[in-house]
C-alpha cells in the first residue's frame, strides 16, 4: 500500500523539508508547505514539472503520469524519478526540489490572476 511508499519518501526527504501525502483519486498528493509538489500512484512517485525542469525528467529517462479521459490517454506534469533517486537522500533532493521549483512557479502565475479578478469584482459594486 501507498504508506509504505509514504515512509520511505518521508525518509528520502530528509535535508529537504517536511512533506505531507494526502489522499486523493485512489492515490495521494505530496505536499511541501501546502503546495502539491508530487503524487503517488499504483506504488510510484511522480513529481512536478514545468518547461524548466521538464528536459531534467526527459534526460533522466522518467515517464508522465498519465490517465484516461473519453478514450484516449492524457500526460500530466507529474513525471517519475530516476530509479537510483529511490534509494537514497542525496539522489532524491535535486528531484524533489526540482519539483518544488516547478510548483511554486505554478502557483506564482495563478496569483495575478486572483488579483484581477479581485480587481473587477470592486469596480462592479454599486456606488451610493
Amino acid at each position: 500500500m501507498h504508506e509504505d511508499l509514504i515512509a520511505h519518501l518521508h525518509d528520502l526527504s530528509a535535508g529537504f523539508g517536511a512533506l505531507d501525502a494526502r489522499r486523493m483519486f485512489g492515490g495521494h498528493g505530496v505536499y511541501r508547505d501546502g503546495t502539491m509538489i508530487g503524487l503517488l500512484s499504483d506504488e510510484t512517485l511522480y513529481l512536478k514539472t514545468d518547461e524548466h525542469t521538464l528536459p531534467r525528467f526527459q534526460a533522466a529517462g522518467c515517464s508522465p503520469f498519465m490517465y484516461a479521459r473519453r478514450g484516449e490517454t492524457v500526460p500530466t506534469s507529474y513525471w517519475t524519478v530516476p530509479e537510483e533517486a529511490m534509494e537514497s537522500p542525496q539522489e532524491m533532493r535535486p528531484w524533489l526540489a526540482l519539483a518544488w521549483e516547478a510548483a511554486v512557479r505554478k502557483a506564482a502565475k495563478k496569483r495575478p490572476a486572483k488579483k484581477r479578478a479581485a480587481k473587477k469584482l470592486a469596480k462592479k459594486k454599486p456606488r451610493p
